[in-house]
């Protein structure tokens, strides 16, 4: 089976894709900043599952770290089948007053991260004639809530046009666009859950389970859930004045800036 590179593996959403596609027999590479943490998960993933499981501790705001990941995706002698650039972080703050430095790390790690790592993972991909690029970005990138939801526009708008580019190549690019979503992220950012409804949430395992079934089938939008993917469609017609109005809703922007992704 192919191999699998994860990022922000070691919390959220990424801890549940690398343990469906571990179960699902696929050699894992695990990337996030903490060795102990994903150093454990190898050894659980290993004992669990049977497969290899390669562990990379790297800081996706640090180019240089950056880096060290591209070059294993670019290993021609270790191929990697399929790349989930998952991490990253709630800013937990407005861009007007806040810390600039926190916003820029935002747009290192979900942004520059994800071109450079796709850039990387594409082209020996297309010498093959087979591969996936998934990455995360959320319903978030249809609002006009900060700049996560900007940098969640960029991935979207990004993963398309990879997939554009792609067309005919055997690689594929799928944008995964979830809501809210249960995982110990949102625990960690103090968002209260009992200020929306239980049909806000969608289960992590299901999420996973949905997006690489769109991988599979080579969808470039991949939106899990029906409900969610009625939201999406209402957010698309409706118009930007509208967006912004209802992107000034104070739950609402508590919800994007502590959105479902960890790095």
């Amino acid at each position: 089976m192919a191999t699998a590179l994860i990022t922000g593996a070691s919390a959220g959403l990424g801890l549940e894709f690398a343990w469906q596609l571990a179960t699902a027999r696929h050699d894992v590479v695990l990337v996030a900043r903490d060795r102990e943490r994903l150093d454990r998960l190898a050894g659980q993933l290993r004992a669990a599952a049977g497969v290899r499981a390669e562990v990379i501790a790297a800081d996706l705001a640090d180019r240089e770290a950056v880096e060290r990941v591209a070059e294993r995706l670019r290993d021609r002698d270790r191929p990697v089948g399929l790349v989930v650039n998952n991490a990253g972080f709630g800013l937990g703050e407005p861009f007007v007053g806040g810390d600039l430095e926190l916003h820029e790390r935002a747009l290192d790690v979900m942004v520059r991260a994800v071109m450079v790592l796709s850039h990387a993972a594409v082209g020996p991909m297309v010498e093959r004639g087979r591969g996936a690029v998934l990455n995360v970005s959320s319903v978030a990138a249809l609002t006009a809530m900060g700049t996560y939801s900007a940098h969640k526009a960029w991935v979207r708008s990004f993963t398309e046009a990879l997939a554009v580019e792609l067309r005919g190549t055997g690689v594929t690019a799928t944008a995964l666009c979830p809501g809210l979503v249960h995982t110990e992220f949102h625990d960690r950012a103090g968002l209260e859950r009992d200020a929306y409804p239980e049909l806000a949430w969608l289960n992590a395992d299901a999420v996973v389970t949905a997006a690489l079934a769109d991988v599979r089938r080579g969808a470039v939008i991949s939106t899990p859930s029906l409900r969610y993917g009625v939201v999406a469609e209402v957010a698309r017609l409706l118009p930007r004045a509208a967006i912004r109005a209802l992107s000034g809703d104070r739950r609402l922007r508590e919800a994007v800036v502590n959105d479902e992704a960890a790095d």
